[in-house]
């Protein structure tokens, strides 16, 4: 594959999709601001040194999944309802280089600029803490004795990338219905899935497809730490656990899943008419 289309394919989705990095942006502003406020006025409720750290980064990285759910929903429906395929496909440019320079957003693109987003984040939270303890008298280091600063962005990234992997068959799956679907991308996203759950609990009066359905949204968080991440915070190296998480079965069989949805994808926006 010439890297040259690829390249300016994933720049084409950054310029017609700047909500990419500009919801991550306006969220790290506002936990700048909810922090700042804290600094000020301390809460007499006694937390962790790292919980406010922890907890803007989780807010960044969440706002991006959600961004990165709603871009796959309408990367393929959109271009077909605006009918901008047509001048998209007059171009040499491959379907599948398309497809690809599309899922490369959830996948890569959009989790590396979340995580520079948050990892700033961090930094100005700590500079403003450090520059607060020096108005007040207190040495900054007794901040930063409390913090494993080394630690905590190797932990982020590790989450990230752990959770983009898990992710990857929902991404797969909502580029596939976008390409399928002439509208309402969003409801034949959704719908088979409630079809299902019905279907089974009528029928047999199981829930084993909730409970997969359950497993695929929470389970990077079971298989990629050692620790619990609900009930202790995952701040240090000693905490993560890739080699289970490499090893489990439900992360390759949703890379086969997305493989697939993708390759389909592909089929049908070959074929797909504008809506």
């Amino acid at each position: 594959m010439n890297p040259r289309p690829m390249y300016w394919s994933v720049r084409r989705e950054l310029w017609e999709n700047r909500s990419i990095y500009i919801a991550p942006l306006v969220v790290a502003g506002f936990s700048l601001f909810a922090f700042l406020i804290s600094t000020i006025r301390p809460s007499r409720q006694r937390i962790s040194a790292a919980f406010p750290y922890s907890a803007a980064a989780s807010a960044v990285l969440m706002t991006g999944f959600i961004v990165a759910v709603f871009y796959c929903l309408d990367a393929l429906n959109g271009e077909r309802r605006d009918r901008s395929i047509l001048f998209w496909k007059s171009l040499p440019v491959s379907d599948r280089t398309t497809v690809l320079s599309k899922a490369s957003i959830p996948l890569a693109v959009q989790p590396l600029l979340t995580f520079a987003i948050a990892f700033a984040t961090q930094v100005v939270m700590l500079l403003l803490s450090a520059a607060v303890l020096l108005v007040n008298g207190v040495n900054p280091a007794t901040l930063w004795s409390r913090l494993p600063l080394l630690q905590m962005p190797l932990v982020m990234f590790y989450g990230l990338a752990a959770h983009v992997l898990w992710f990857a068959p929902i991404y797969g799956w909502l580029l596939l219905v976008s390409a399928w679907a002439r509208r309402a991308s969003f409801l034949w996203a959704v719908l088979p899935f409630f079809a299902i759950l019905i279907v089974e609990k009528l029928a047999f009066g199981t829930s084993h497809f909730a409970s997969l359905l359950k497993y695929r949204v929470q389970g990077a968080m079971v298989e990629a730490f050692a620790a619990d991440p609900v009930k202790v915070p995952i701040l240090r190296l000693s905490q993560l656990d890739p080699m289970r998480f490499l090893s489990s079965p439900g992360l390759w069989a949703g890379l086969a899943f997305a493989a697939a949805c993708l390759a389909a994808a592909v089929r049908l926006r070959r074929s797909r008419e504008p809506a």
